[in-house]
């Protein structure tokens, strides 16, 4: 190691101490932390108590409302993240061959991601609301349809949730598939039109195979991010009369019932056993698509 790069090095380290010391203080302690409490009975009030795995077993083995909110959690990602690619995958693409004005529609687009969560649940609560109220039902009533009691009805509940989620979440995939295929080589749709291929045809055979390590990519993010879905659940279930969930726990989902468990219940202890359940979960699913996608 050269000696001009031995002297600059405690200067580098002296730049990222406060980042490592913050990231260790609100990162690091908390991990950890957690990772204690699992194995202890905490209800704030009283002092942990160490029971080993008995957090874990309770939720794997005692408790039914968990697999409800893991059913849920599972429901809302198979629902998601395969909708919200095609559409915003179909709509990046759609936009790349649009003459002029792409920039205008991209940053349309994009403006639900860089809003509050919370805000856009709660206009979309509204209007999943009742048959006077909500602008849904007034339009499903105008088409000569029956409404639907979006987040009163178990059936839809989660399928409210899940449109919103979708609409809220069209800007950021497709930023990262218009990324994608302003990389791909115009030469070969050039040749894919001279061989007659019209415009789904291009987009089948010439864009999905160019954008594989991007997909890749939008699906491991989409599934992490889906697996901690909250806000939504939160907003739009939570101010129905039946608690976090809405009706029967039709709209709980994994991190919902863990708040419910830590912040409402105060059981510190089995909500940092749930915490590591979803990283678990979250964890071998990332391994498997890692896996996949080597092969």
């Amino acid at each position: 190691m050269s000696r001009s790069r031995l002297e600059g090095q405690p200067i580098g380290y002296l730049f990222i101490a406060p980042a490592l010391l913050l990231f260790a203080i609100f990162i690091f302690a908390p991990l950890f932390g957690s990772l204690y409490l699992s194995f202890t009975e905490y209800t704030v009030i009283r002092s942990p108590h160490w029971i080993g795995f008995a957090n874990f077993h309770t939720l794997l083995f005692r408790d039914p409302r968990f697999w409800t909110a893991f059913r849920n959690t599972v429901y809302y990602v198979v629902g998601v993240v395969p909708t919200g690619i095609v559409i915003s995958l179909v709509l990046a693409a759609a936009l790349e061959d649009l003459p002029r004005g792409k920039q205008v529609f991209k940053v349309l687009y994009f403006i639900p991601t860089i809003t509050s969560v919370v805000a856009i649940a709660a206009v979309w609560k509204w209007l999943f609301a009742g048959e006077k109220y909500g602008l849904i039902n007034y339009v499903l009533i105008r088409l000569g349809l029956q409404p639907i009691d979006w987040l009163l009805s178990p059936k839809w509940v989660m399928p409210a949730v899940m449109i919103m989620s979708i609409w809220a979440g069209l800007g950021y995939n497709m930023v990262f598939f218009s990324a994608g295929i302003s990389t791909i080589p115009q030469t070969l749709y050039e040749a894919a039109t001279v061989d007659g291929a019209n415009w789904w045809e291009r987009f089948w055979h010439v864009t999905v195979p160019m954008l594989r390590p991007t997909l890749i990519f939008v699906v491991v993010m989409g599934i992490i991010n889906s697996f901690q879905v909250f806000e939504q659940v939160y907003i739009m279930t939570g101010g129905t009369g039946e608690g976090i969930g809405g009706v029967l726990d039709s709209g709980l989902t994994m991190v919902s019932y863990l708040y419910d468990q830590g912040f409402v219940k105060f059981r510190m202890g089995y909500a940092s056993a749930i915490a590591y359940l979803i990283f678990g979960f979250v964890f071998l699913l990332t391994v498997i698509q890692n896996r996949l996608r080597a092969r």
